[in-house]
């Protein structure tokens, strides 16, 4: 932050030739700056490069009120905030004035006395860009006294003033927002006759408190944000104000994994220590995104509730955080994360999807569970050969040994085991290995052997091995013979 200018009185101001804009000017203005500079000012928003970015560009050009319509999760807030980076560093304010009045342009009865007080050396304070930013909640209590202001009659008690001097009002949040950018989340949620005092500041100005008809010109960017779903379960942004917000711009979900992964690794908050204690497999960090997908496509799942890029950042700090924990109780120094350190991303998963009826029925955890097993049966064809193709074409799989011997045999991986003991119950089974070498060539061997858990993951959800999930380990076996057990200990998958 550079020091704030070395001006402190109005002529002072004057004399420095500083010239007035309003708000949107000066976003429209730094944006030009910006773009012909090739300056990212939306840096760390990923996946709207195409989309949501330059419509936003565009609305910030026309000079528009903006409403950000998506599901939640979709960084609509964090582009709301970066746009705090095409305000001036400083503006010039009316020292004491609550509205930041521009010295230059006057609004309030405040700085219309003091210039008419002090002329020239009114004195003249500075506003970083910081300050300028103002986001509120839109939630069932808010009331037209916390935005527009109300009498305070503690005010006209020590002033002794009558009520209907106007210098009793106490403003809100929206004249103190005066030449700053104005958020309000959740526009839906706002009851409608707050709603109704909101569409006239946004067409001509005025505000209206306990029978004061005030003419503010006040200089305001809004920025609204909205999930289309409250349009219909919680509540509605009312007609007259939908039409005078300017611009609607839609966001979106990430489209690809590799976004996915990349909005992931950026917000995970994963520390220094747990960085050199846990490697994650590209794989891994795939198989976390996928989930996401899966769960967006689910018949389980609420779609108009939508399943937030938060889903996957919490599931990868869970992830670490399993094979940190593992590393801590064995004593080791590293460690890689593993398949089956995915089981500790249900929380994640839980706290984080609304369900539908059906997934009530079928319960969280089976649910979680559920996509976590279609997200690996997605991935595994990309990687390895599509099991499904030999049993269409009759073909000799390269999967028979394994199904094979598992036909007599059973294997528990343990969820805490040892790099060693994890490595020696996964060479237990025949062809495992080699079939890691082949479709993972240059891997190093913890990456392998994250390899091979996958490939009898992947089996198992093409229904050619068993699977059980128990409290400590997932046991892997014979299909027909993990159905028809009586000890089964766990929750098929």
């Amino acid at each position: 932050m550079s020091n704030k200018p070395d001006i402190h009185t109005l002529g002072q101001l004057r004399k420095s030739g500083y010239r007035s804009q309003s708000i949107r000017e000066e976003l429209r203005n730094n944006l030009i700056h910006a773009l012909t500079g090739r300056i990212d000012v939306f840096s760390g928003i990923i996946g709207y490069e195409e989309t949501v970015i330059p419509d936003l560009q565009r609305a910030i050009l026309s000079g528009h009120s903006i409403n950000l319509l998506g599901l939640r999760g979709q960084a609509k807030t964090r582009m709301a905030r970066n746009m705090t980076r095409l305000l001036d560093e400083w503006i010039p304010v009316v020292a004491g004035s609550e509205v930041n009045d521009d010295p230059l342009l006057p609004v309030s009865r405040y700085a219309l006395d003091q210039i008419a007080l002090h002329g020239e050396d009114t004195p003249v304070d500075w506003l970083h860009r910081d300050d300028r930013y103002v986001e509120k909640l839109a939630t069932p209590d808010v009331t037209v006294a916390d935005l527009i202001g109300d009498v305070d009659p503690i005010k006209a008690a020590n002033l002794k003033l009558s009520y209907s001097d106007e210098r009793v009002i106490h403003f809100g949040l929206v004249p103190r927002s005066n030449r700053c950018i104005f958020v309000i989340n959740e526009l839906p949620d706002l009851q409608a006759r707050i709603q109704v005092a909101l569409f006239n500041i946004l067409q001509e100005g005025d505000i209206q408190i306990r029978g004061f008809q005030l003419r503010l010109p006040l200089d305001i960017q809004f920025i609204f944000t909205a999930n289309p779903e409250d349009y219909t379960n919680r509540g509605s942004i009312i007609t007259p104000l939908k039409d005078r917000i300017q611009s609607q711009i839609l966001t979106h979900y990430p489209k690809s994994i590799e976004v996915s992964r990349e909005i992931t690794l950026q917000e995970a908050r994963i520390r220094e220590e747990q960085r050199e204690r846990v490697r994650v497999p590209a794989l891994l960090s795939d198989l976390v995104e996928q989930v996401a997908f899966e769960a967006r496509d689910s018949e389980y799942v609420d779609q108009k509730s939508g399943v937030s890029a938060r889903l996957t950042i919490s599931a990868y700090e869970n992830l670490v955080a399993s094979a940190e924990r593992r590393t801590l109780v064995n004593g080791e120094t590293s460690t890689t994360a593993r398949i089956s350190d995915l089981l500790a991303i249900i929380p994640a998963i839980t706290g984080k999807v609304e369900l539908v009826y059906e997934g009530e029925q079928e319960g969280p955890q089976i649910v979680a569970l559920r996509l976590m097993g279609a997200a690996i049966r997605r991935i595994f064809p990309q990687l390895l050969p599509n099991p499904e193709t030999f049993k269409r074409k009759k073909a000799e799989s390269p999967y028979t040994p394994i199904i094979q011997w598992f036909s007599e045999h059973e294997l528990e991986v343990l969820r805490d085991s040892t790099s060693r003991e994890y490595a020696t119950a996964l060479y237990q089974v025949p062809v495992l290995s080699e079939l890691a070498k082949k479709y993972g060539p240059g891997l190093a061997e913890p990456e392998r052997l994250v390899l091979m858990e996958f490939i009898l993951h992947g089996l198992a959800e093409y229904s050619l091995i068993g699977k059980s999930v128990l409290d400590s380990s997932i046991a892997f076996g014979d299909l027909m013979g993990q159905i028809f057990s009586p000890d089964e200990a766990g929750d098929d998958e």
